[in-house]
């Protein structure tokens, strides 16, 4: 039983520390260089710039769905050559908000953005956190502390009664 649990927890062990050297392994491009992060309103386009790419490189930007690259709606993915300097820049908008992340790649390098879409402001509170009759809303427990204890108390006699009758009970068997 013990060679077992040493075997279990070596293999434990192995599992925690072999797991990060493979996440490390990945080649993620380290040439490319990203757009930064570009915040936006809800629908308003914005253009991202990528660089580090060797120029007239063919380049493949990917988006979630929510995201629209381009003027097409549908669009998740786009392509479109380097330039001259190896730069490419990319419109993207979104409706929803969030953050969504923009990674356009090549065959010498990755380069990611990220587009963050700010909410819309309602602009129909009063900003002043309060309620209609200007106290503080009320965020705790509204039943009654009396109704709380009354039921808790109700609760433990029943218990208590419970217990006696079976001692009753009990006892008048071994009679």
């Amino acid at each position: 039983m013990l060679k077992k649990s040493l075997a279990v927890g070596l293999l434990a062990v192995l599992a925690i520390f072999s797991v990060p050297t493979a996440a490390n392994a990945a080649p993620y491009g380290d040439n490319g260089t990203g757009g930064g992060t570009v915040t936006v309103a809800p629908g308003a386009p914005a253009t991202l710039s990528f660089s580090g790419f060797q120029p007239g490189e063919a380049t493949v930007a990917s988006a979630p769905d929510a995201v629209t690259l381009g003027a097409i709606k549908v669009v998740s993915t786009a392509q479109r050559p380097a330039g001259a300097n190896g730069a490419v820049t990319y419109t993207a908008s979104a409706t929803q908000p969030g953050s969504y992340t923009i990674t356009v790649t090549s065959a010498s390098a990755i380069a990611t953005a990220v587009l963050t879409v700010l909410p819309a402001d309602s602009g129909s509170g009063s900003g002043s956190g309060s309620n209609a009759n200007g106290s503080l809303p009320n965020t705790g427990f509204e039943t009654p502390m009396l109704i709380v204890w009354g039921a808790s108390g109700a609760l433990i006699l029943g218990l208590a009664l419970v217990f006696v009758l079976n001692v009753v009970r009990r006892n008048k068997r071994a009679v």
